[in-house]
């Protein structure tokens, strides 16, 4: 352990020896013992042997927090960049994920009530499977648990870097009715919600249903004037003629002029080194969107009915389908662009590639290319509980899980007839294969009109689905009364399915859009089982012990791939108002599906990023044209079933100081290391390795001859397009690992008042003080943390102070963010802290009305280090301040 968390540790522990008498004032009550998310069996209070951090469905209003996702991905635990639903350019614009610790979306395993849920059904970068937190009401919400790391001794695969366990509400009396509306100082981005919460009790049956109804509007890069065009680099082309033997562009006489009203009057003509050709600065800020327009409607049901006094049988269903709409892209146009980019002009008589980016003028509207995903996910889970007869501490749980997900994609695409619509009908090829045309320069030159473009442009539309079926007993009683107290056992068996399909339109591979074909069906499914227990020990009065072991199996791709985890805890409590814990776990992580099943695939990235070519010019990334080009890099993609499953270890110690019910911190020590780590180099990560190597003249060491043989380029002495990218290779293999450790700070403070009501202060802090990987075996051990390819979050604090008086509560949140590398690569950007504030006033017995402003300074932070769209994507916002009007009414009991 590090002398930063021990120092403190030792610290609190001293001064607990001067807090006896404190403790002793304060009153003492035993609560009714509850699961607590990390352990099976029942327990009287939320601290143990793994730090547990609770969200209360409170909290997420009073804070701030829009939604579940928001309240997670908000906690300082969560320190992972992930690409979310208003990255923008992802493979998953419709789904929102967090990476605890940041070690990645895959490795933090999210249940609802203490059951798994059908993965999102696209990969997460294209690789890894997750768990989609955008279709939970939040009306419903009892509290959110997040335990910090690993735990597949108790739930099984996924849990390396930590659970979150979203616990719904089991009783509720009477409807309450919640309207919310809000929008942004900047403008752009405003969002409503209707919640109806409900609930009654008859006799033996409890009831409680939900319906959730959010419409959110997009937020344009127009919406906001530091990014509504690009500066400081050269614009996008938008009609462009090149003469490929000379490389020179050939001149378009006063055709610029004339298309000089389209991308909202800012095309002209750019002279560059070699020609000119018409441009805009507003081309990608045009079609793109910051935020994604989003319409959900979401319900939730559930009852509990009350068999007998001792037998409970219950049932729940969540329903959620969501329509989302984003741009990230315009429609464009290259010669040829599924051969070699080029033709052999007859009536020039030249090789000549012709490029036309079509602007929205032309075709009805910027909103006529947006894209829109359809998602519809469901869960059903039912069973039994109660007591075993004939015993008197025994209790059991028999249940059935089902979750599906589906998921629709509508993606705008430039049709097959596009070549002849622009050049004319083809005449054959030359001697050297080489497509002829005799086109009409007018059909480059002339603006097209709505009806036009109609018939050359059409939408893929692909179906993805995921799900997964679960059967699970559970049970856990006292099995013997120790010296110090009875010991305590829960068993779990579980037999599960799940499976997953992604199918593209039909249409690609057989030539009806202007994309390469090969888009295959990917899909598979595997089968689990598995058998747990977990062992609650007394040791003496103040030491408590906890054991844990799980064995799980998968069956899948014609093999068995078989794990045995374990954990083990230890609390002591040297007086009443001190906890010292420890804990050490191992865990797992089966092969992603994606990852086993995932057929050839090709593609191209949205944006690309040619770092060698950049380098080779001794041009600066900002100022490069290499840079972010779009549309970007081919790539090839295949899957593998001999991968393994992962490994994870990892250890904790810490201590919780709490002399009164008023006061209490906390102090842990984290530690978790994955081995075998299933690695599929992102685009972006292999450009700069493959560009770092070839300038070093290092084509030897293992990272180096990897990252050479996955990107492949044309000959510097090609015709066309020499020197560039022509495809990236990427597949999966067991290689890597990586290691993180830190400290979490937790502390809360209540200071009561006779006459001013009472003041309650809360921060929770954490930091990471190493992170070290290894992306193959025979690699140098890499330093994460001065990584500046590394956009997580070093450390993070959350500060919040509410007062409560009569009929007001006031709530002042304060969020802290550490540094982050700027989007060059070349330095750390500054942290910064951004302030929410929120008001809540009781009207009557029935009614609140409140008022939460988020980023109350209006503070948007600036990276103008590489260019458009200067503000650092993924790891902030660009909104601005926002704020919302609540109105909560309760009808009935």
């Amino acid at each position: 352990m590090k002398p930063l968390a021990s120092g403190v540790i030792a610290l609190l522990a001293g001064l607990a020896g001067h807090t006896v008498a404190l403790a002793q004032d304060a009153a003492a009550t035993t609560p009714p013992a509850v699961v607590i998310t990390g352990s099976r069996i029942p327990r009287a209070g939320t601290e143990g042997p793994s730090a547990v951090t609770v969200i209360t469905g409170a909290d997420i209003e009073k804070q701030g927090y829009r939604n579940v996702f928001d309240a997670l991905s908000n906690q300082t635990q969560n320190s992972g960049f992930t690409q979310g639903a208003d990255y923008g350019n992802t493979y998953t614009p419709s789904a929102n994920a967090i990476s605890l610790r940041g070690l990645g979306p895959n490795h933090t395993l999210v249940l609802l009530n203490g059951r798994r849920m059908a993965d999102f059904p696209i990969a997460y970068d294209g690789t890894v499977n997750f768990t989609n937190l955008a279709n939970i009401p939040s009306s419903v919400v009892d509290r959110i648990e997040i335990l910090s790391g690993g735990a597949s001794a108790v739930y099984g695969s996924d849990a390396i870097a930590g659970v979150v366990n979203i616990i719904l509400k089991k009783q509720f009396d009477g409807v309450d009715v919640n309207l919310k509306a809000g929008g942004t100082s900047r403008g752009g981005a405003s969002d409503q919600r209707l919640q109806i919460t409900g609930g009654k009790s008859f006799d033996k049956l409890n009831t409680l249903f939900s319906v959730e109804l959010l419409e959110r509007d997009p937020l344009w890069s127009a919406d906001r004037d530091f990014m509504a065009s690009k500066t400081g680099v050269a614009p996008t082309a938008v009609l462009s003629r090149k003469n490929v033997s000379t490389g020179k562009y050939v001149d378009l006489g006063d055709t610029c002029a004339s298309i000089g009203d389209l991308f909202g009057g800012s095309t002209v003509s750019y002279a560059s080194k070699t020609g000119s050709y018409c441009a805009s600065p507003k081309v990608g800020p045009t079609y793109w969107t910051t935020q994604t327009k989003n319409s959900s409607q979401n319900l939730f049901g559930s009852a509990n009915y009350e068999l007998s006094p001792t037998t409970t049988l219950y049932a729940e269903a969540l329903y959620g389908q969501n329509r989302s709409t984003q741009n990230t892209r315009g429609p464009s146009w290259t010669s040829r662009s599924l051969t070699d980019s080029y033709f052999w002009n007859q009536n020039t008589h030249a090789y000549e590639a012709w490029t036309r980016y079509i602007s929205p003028e032309e075709i009805g509207g910027v909103e006529r290319f947006n894209r829109t995903w359809d998602d519809q996910a469901s869960s059903l889970s039912f069973g039994i509980k109660g007591s075993i007869p004939g015993t008197r501490t025994w209790n059991y749980e028999a249940g059935y899980t089902a979750s599906l997900y589906k998921s629709q994609d509508h993606r705008p695409r430039l049709l097959s007839n596009v070549d002849s619509f622009f050049l004319g009908p083809q005449l054959g090829v030359n001697a050297d294969g080489v497509a002829i045309y005799a086109p009409d320069p007018a059909r480059l030159t002339t603006r097209l009109t709505p009806a036009q473009f109609n018939t050359i442009a059409g939408a893929t539309v692909s179906d993805d689905k995921s799900w997964t079926n679960t059967l699970s007993l559970t049970a856990n009683g006292e099995v013997l009364d120790l010296p110090a107290g009875p010991l305590k056992v829960a068993t779990v068996a579980e037999l599960g399915k799940q499976g997953f399909s992604n199918v593209p339109d039909a249409r690609i591979n057989q030539g009806y859009f202007n994309l390469a074909t090969g888009a295959d069906v990917t899909a598979g499914t595997r089968k689990r089982y598995a058998l747990g227990a977990e062992a609650s020990i007394p040791v003496v009065k103040t030491v408590d012990a906890t054991l844990a072991g799980r064995y799980d199996r998968y069956s899948f791709a014609g093999r068995n791939d078989g794990k045995f985890t374990y954990n083990g805890g230890i609390e002591w409590r040297p007086t009443q108002q001190l906890l010292v814990r420890g804990n050490y776990a191992t865990s797992f992580r089966a092969p992603d599906m994606n990852y086993i099943y995932k057929a050839r695939g090709t593609g191209y990235y949205a944006s690309t990023t040619d770092y060698y070519r950049c380098a080779k010019a001794g041009v600066a990334i900002a100022d490069c044209e290499y840079a972010n080009y779009s549309p970007g890099a081919d790539y090839v993609q295949t899957g593998s079933k001999d991968l393994r499953s992962e490994k994870g270890r990892s250890t904790g110690l810490g201590i919780v100081w709490s002399p009164s019910a008023d006061f209490d911190v906390s102090v842990d020590y984290w530690n978790i290391k994955i081995s075998d780590l299933v690695t599929n180099l992102s685009d972006d990560k292999l450009l700069r390795d493959e560009a770092a190597c070839r300038l070093a003249g290092d084509l030897t060491s293992p990272t180096c001859a990897d990252a050479i043989a996955r990107v492949t380029r044309y000959p510097d002495n090609a015709l066309f397009r020499p020197g560039e990218i022509k495809q990236i290779l990427v597949n999966p293999i067991n290689a890597a690992s990586t290691s993180v450790d830190g400290i979490d700070v937790a502390g809360k403070y209540v200071f009561r008042t006779r006459d001013y009501g009472s003041f309650t202060a809360k921060a929770n802090y954490s930091k990471t003080l190493n992170k070290h990987s290894r992306q193959f075996s025979g690699d140098p051990l890499k330093d994460d943390l001065d990584d500046l390819t590394n956009y997580d979050w070093r450390d993070k604090l959350n500060a919040s102070v509410t007062w409560n008086q009569g009929r007001w509560s006031n709530t002042l949140f304060l969020q802290r963010y550490g540094k982050v590398p700027n989007a060059a690569g070349d330095a750390f950007l500054t942290p910064t802290t951004l302030v929410n504030a929120s008001v809540v006033y009781r009207l009557n017995e029935r009614a609140t009305i409140s008022v939460a402003v988020n980023n109350l300074f209006n503070q948007v932070k600036a990276d103008n280090s590489a260019g458009w769209p200067y503000y650092p994507v993924g790891n902030y916002s660009p909104i601005g301040r926002q704020g919302w009007i609540e109105l909560n009414y309760h009808f009935g009991g």
